[in-house]
């Protein structure tokens, strides 16, 4: 398993396809590492490890609730993620524009 410093950013932390799918979880709604132990069939030392690390790069709020702790997804914290992603579907926007219109002039 990567350890996460709090300092560093989300790619890490979600470069785990477990902890893809807690997140996942988490958006639907606030959940415990026990429920999600049980939704993937991990051990629950396992997802505690991978809320650890979801936990230290800040893409999870926790709220106890007596002797339970519920996490949800911090989704702001994965904005870095999703800017990086966008350069990319520009790039690939842009080359399929430029092929339809290439396409496009065959034709004629």
């Amino acid at each position: 398993m990567t350890y996460v410093a709090p300092h560093q950013d989300a790619f890490k932390a979600i470069a785990d396809p477990n902890r893809r799918k807690m997140l996942d979880m988490m958006l639907q709604d606030a959940c415990t590492v026990g429920a999600l132990a049980e939704a993937l069939a991990i051990s629950q030392p396992a997802a505690s490890q991978h809320m650890q690390v979801l936990r230290l790069a800040g893409l999870v709020d926790e709220r106890v609730e007596g002797r339970r702790t519920f996490y949800s997804v911090r989704a702001a914290q994965l904005r870095t993620v999703a800017d990086w992603i966008a350069k990319y579907e520009a790039f690939w926007t842009e080359k399929l524009d430029a092929l339809e219109t290439h396409l496009a002039r065959m034709k004629n």
